[in-house]
């Protein structure tokens, strides 16, 4: 008799160990575990979220050589003014920085230009 409910014993552990436990329940926020239809916002793909960062980003970029463009414009015209009235051949610290500040903008616009989105 004892070997006999020691065999049943043994026969249980390996039936209980054979069968995997019961999958536990997942539980998920109200907006994720309610359907589409149940009122939740639409979920977006990855591809669409990258094109409209791609788009924003490109409008940014056109924005950013638009004003550089319009203050390269403004030293411009002032440097060719100052220029005009002095006639001279030597020019001030303040030309020789608005210069730079010109070159300096001509190569941001210049980059900004190439890059492609």
């Amino acid at each position: 008799m004892l070997y006999t409910m020691s065999i049943a014993l043994v026969l249980l552990t390996v039936i209980g160990a054979a069968n995997p436990a019961p999958a536990q329940q997942v539980h998920l926020p109200p907006a994720v575990s309610q359907g589409q239809g149940m009122g939740a916002p639409p979920l977006k793909s990855g591809d669409d979220i990258q094109k409209q960062q791609a788009i924003a980003a490109n409008l940014q970029r056109q924005a950013e050589i638009r004003r550089d463009t319009e203050k390269m414009f403004q030293l411009s015209s002032e440097l060719k003014e100052y220029l005009d009235k002095t006639g001279q051949g030597v020019m001030s610290v303040d030309a020789i920085k608005k210069a730079e500040q010109i070159e300096k903008l001509a190569h941001g616009v210049k980059s900004k230009m190439k890059q492609l989105f």
